[in-house]
């Protein structure tokens, strides 16, 4: 099995641009935790740095109920970012995987498998938060924004994916609740959680705004003998 990572990655990835879509620090004197993303999201043209994912549960029956959530997978690496539409997501721990998008598809890279999985970027991503980063459109097109409590020393904010009613069966998202934490007119978390109860909670750090980042950053060559899926 593919380590079960490949949705893993692609979830926090494509969610986790929510944040660097959002990274420019220029909000900071700006109270409201919803006010400052959006002016991020009309702001922000490029942003790197690091991100640790993790997956959270409760704890079970058998297990102490005063630990607070579970970590039950954990990975970390570096992220780069250019918009509209570009971006690598490079895990480097516990082993190496890059999810990249050039504009045009989505790849997913597992080094240890050998495998390179490529689809269209549109059909991955066009359900997913991160049509913030992809979408030239205003947030509040794609979501109302609702400021919510203080918590881990960041501002909260709740993102409610509105209603397509063009879209064949909606436009639901597979979580019942999207946060942002905002901290210092940076986003510093993104909190995701669906309907069993799970928790993806990813951080960033050392984010590096507007850099200078090249084309060639977002493209991606199989080396020769690796296994290459192309999905419609």
């Amino acid at each position: 099995m593919q380590k079960s990572l490949s949705a893993f990655a692609l979830t926090f990835a494509v969610s986790g641009f929510i944040l660097f879509s959002a990274s420019i620090g220029m909000a900071a004197d700006v109270d409201g935790g919803a006010e400052q993303l959006r002016q991020f999201v009309r702001n922000s043209k490029t942003a790197e740095g690091d991100f640790v994912q993790q997956q959270l549960r409760a704890p079970k029956a058998n297990e102490p109920q005063d630990k607070g959530l579970k970590v039950v997978r954990q990975t970390q690496g570096h992220f780069a970012f250019a918009r509209p539409g570009r971006f690598v997501w490079d895990t480097q721990k516990p082993f190496e995987q890059k999810l990249i998008a050039d504009g045009k598809q989505l790849i997913l890279w597992d080094k240890d498998l050998n495998q390179a999985t490529f689809r269209p970027a549109g059909q991955a991503l066009a359900a997913t938060p991160a049509a913030i980063l992809f979408g030239e459109a205003s947030l509040d097109q794609h979501f109302d924004l609702i400021d919510g409590e203080e918590r881990m020393g960041m501002k909260w904010v709740a993102l409610a994916p509105k209603k397509d009613p063009k879209a064949k069966g909606g436009n639901e998202l597979p979580y019942t609740k999207i946060s942002i934490g905002m901290a210092n007119g940076l986003p510093k978390a993104l909190e995701l959680i669906d309907g069993l109860g799970s928790v993806v909670l990813v951080t960033l750090d050392k984010i590096q705004l507007n850099v200078n980042l090249p084309v060639n950053r977002f493209n991606f060559t199989p080396p020769a003998g690796a296994e290459v899926l192309r999905l419609n």
